[in-house]
Formats: structure tokens, sequence, C-alpha cells
């Protein structure tokens, strides 16, 4: 029996290739483990960086590592989220579709394509594609487009805009083949949207992000940051690891240490691992409000954020909470907070809550200071529980391997 071919379209994978790192990597690492042939498609701009991988000729460059081939689709580069990044989108789609038969000449047609949001025009090329060689296209939406721009305020629901997106997204799901949200309450969301009589949900499945448990360890080990406040045993430290921007809200996190500072827990430290337009204004907030539980540590390389959690007492999950949150989670970090093994503490609550599942970390139930300083003080003092809280997360990431998420992904290829 030949070896399924399985075309992944996912057009930030491009630092996967570099990092040997990321979801469809992992994917594409235990698909060819099984048996199968994948290759990912991605853009030839590294997204935020302004790099770009230059294309000799044609649409497209082929690269393999590890022996999984990516191929570079030709795009422009872009810098920020105006008009330049809309165009790279435009671009990768429509290269995508025009380089698909002279790429199937060359290295044989497809027998699955697994089409990946963040965007949508990724998933339509895929599913325009599938078509053109007959066959199927699982659609993954890793992100609710255009929801999310809504929930977080960047779009108005009743705008032009809005409304042909939410068209585009309905026509995405009812001429999948088969979908995958990595958000357990994907169904939820479709009968919200009154599109579940167009909308056949029992193609809708459920794969939620996950973590590489042996990279995350060797990592941990391999690549170790000596840092006093992480290494100071006298501190009861509480890591935050992720961006500083206006949707992360840091911002209230500072309320919280205020509070948890004003209280006497002299012994508690928030390190905040990341960086972000917002930077340096919390840094001067911190200074001119005498915030000095709050230490900003910068930027650091991915390979060194294992290390890190791990030397953690308590890792904080963190972000403005949105409408979006009772459809469930799936941010890359809180899985690589499982493997860390350490008590989490999620300062907004969601449906579908992995944390309250596996009785692995602590959901603040309002997403307000008071509630998250109480929270984490809860979590800082009650060593016992913070015990039994990390060594059910650890048992718990084990269940978000992409080893057994990858078998979950060929139940739903072998089914179409």
């Amino acid at each position: 029996m030949d070896k399924k071919k399985i075309w992944i379209m996912n057009h930030y994978a491009t630092n996967m290739f570099f990092e040997k790192a990321g979801r469809h990597y992992w994917f594409a690492e235990n698909l060819l483990e099984n048996g199968y042939e994948p290759t990912i498609f991605c853009a030839n701009t590294r997204h935020n960086s302004g790099n770009i991988i230059a294309i000799p000729k044609g649409k497209y460059l082929r690269m393999t590592t590890e022996n999984i081939p990516f191929v570079f689709v030709k795009t422009i580069n872009y810098r920020g989220n105006g008009i330049q990044r809309i165009n790279n989108m435009l671009m990768f789609a429509w290269n995508l579709f025009s380089l698909a038969k002279e790429y199937s000449r060359n290295f044989g047609k497809p027998d699955v394509i697994l089409a990946s949001s963040v965007h949508p025009l990724t998933l339509v090329a895929g599913i325009k594609i599938a078509r053109k060689f007959g066959v199927p296209c699982i659609c993954e939406i890793r992100d609710l487009w255009p929801e999310s721009l809504v929930a977080y305020g960047f779009l108005k629901r009743s705008s032009i805009i809005a409304k042909m997106l939410y068209q585009g997204e309905k026509w995405i799901y009812k001429n999948a083949d088969s979908i995958i949200m990595t958000c357990e309450g994907g169904k939820d969301y479709i009968r919200d949207m009154g599109w579940d009589d167009q909308v056949d949900l029992n193609k809708v499945k459920h794969i939620n992000n996950g973590v590489s448990v042996e990279k995350f360890d060797r990592d941990s080990e391999k690549h170790i940051i000596k840092d006093s406040d992480l290494d100071n045993n006298e501190l009861v430290k509480i890591v935050y690891a992720g961006s500083i921007r206006k949707v992360n809200n840091i911002g209230l996190l500072l309320d919280a240490a205020k509070i948890i500072q004003d209280q006497g827990h002299s012994q508690i430290r928030i390190l905040i691992y990341g960086s972000g337009d917002e930077k340096e204004i919390l840094e001067k907030r911190c200074k001119d409000e005498n915030i000095n539980n709050v230490i900003f540590k910068g930027q650091i390389d991915k390979k060194f954020v294992p290390s890190v959690l791990k030397k953690a007492d308590i890792n904080v999950l963190h972000n403005s909470s949105t409408v979006l949150d009772k459809y469930g989670q799936s941010q890359n970090k809180l899985f690589e907070y499982l493997a860390a093994g350490k008590c989490i503490v999620q300062t907004y609550s969601t449906g579908y809550s992995i944390l309250e599942k596996y009785n692995c970390g602590i959901c603040v139930p309002v997403q307000n200071s008071e509630e998250i300083a109480k929270a984490l003080i809860r979590a800082c003092t009650d060593k016992e529980q913070n015990k039994i809280m990390g060594e059910n997360a650890r048992r718990a990431s084990y269940e978000y391997d992409f080893s057994k998420l990858t078998h979950k992904l060929i139940n739903v290829i072998e089914r179409l």
C-alpha cells in the first residue's frame, strides 16, 4: 500500500523549519513515524522578524529538515499589521493555488490536504486545491476569524468587513470535508452563530494544541538560564512567559502585584519574560508606583523557556478575558506550563477548563486585580496543594503530547 501524501498548509509555519518544533512540525514528525508522507507549505517570510527566505526563481523553494519537506511559498515582506501584511496573506494564498499543479507534477499529488488558519485565506486555498485534485480537505481552525478581531475590539461586528468575513467563515465550514477545532467548544460556536442547520456538526472534530514532552525536557536540561531571582530559593517565584502587548493586559498583573505587596507578602516575586510595545510603559509604572515585586526579565530564546518554567513555583496564564473563553482554551504556553509540572494560576475562567479537568491549577472566577491577587497568594502559601497540582499538571501534559494528538489526526484522515 502506498504511503498517503498529506499536504499541510500553514502560512506561519516558516519558523518551524528552523526551530524543529511547533504544532505542524510535530504532526509531520509523528505522521512520518506512522507511515505517511507529510509536506508543510508555508510563506517565505518569517513572521515579526523582517527576514525573508530568498526564492531564486519560480514561486516556491523546497527544503527538507529531518526528512520533512518544507515548501516556502513566495510572498512579499511586511512589517506590522498594515496593508503589507494583508498583501502578504493574499499573495501566499494565490501562489499556493497556482503552484500546486507544478509541485504535484514534480513530487506527486496529495491524498489529503490539511489547511490551517490563523487567517482564512489559507483555508479557502486548501479547499479549492483539494477540489482541483479530487481529494478531501481538512480545515483546521486555530483562531476564530473574524470573531477574535471582534472580541478584542479590532473590528465592529456590524461592519461590512466583519459581515463579509463571517460569510467567508461559514463557506469554509460548509465546504470543508472535515473541520478540526483546537478549542473544545467549536461545535458550540457554530451553534451560537446559527449555522448548525447548514454545517454538518458530525464533521467537526477537536484536537487541542499540545507539547512535545520529550523536547521540552531535553531543552530544560540543555538550555539553562542562570538568574539570581530565578535561582533564589528564599523567594516564591511566579512566572509569566509571553507577549507584553495591549491584548495581554499585563497592567492587571501589576495591579494584583501591588495588592500582594501591600499585604506584606515580601517573599513573592512576579517574573515577566517576554517583550512587546507596552514593556517600557509598564516598567516605568513599576518605578513610579514603587511596585517592587515585579521584575521584567526581557525576551528570551524559546529554547530557554522550559528551564525557566521548571524553576518557577507558580506559572501564571494571563491575557485579557473575552467572550471567546467560553469555547475552551488552547494557548501553546498552557501545554508548556503543564509539562513544567508546576501549579498554574489562570487569571480568568473558561469553558472546557483543562485546569479544572486535571486539578492542576487555580482558575480565577472573575478577572480583576483582587481575585488574581487572592489566587496567587493562595497558590504561593498552600504548599501541599501546590505540590499536588504540579504533579497533576505533569501527568496531564502526556495527554497533550503530539505523539497522542497525531493519532487523533490520523483517525480524522482515515475516516474521510
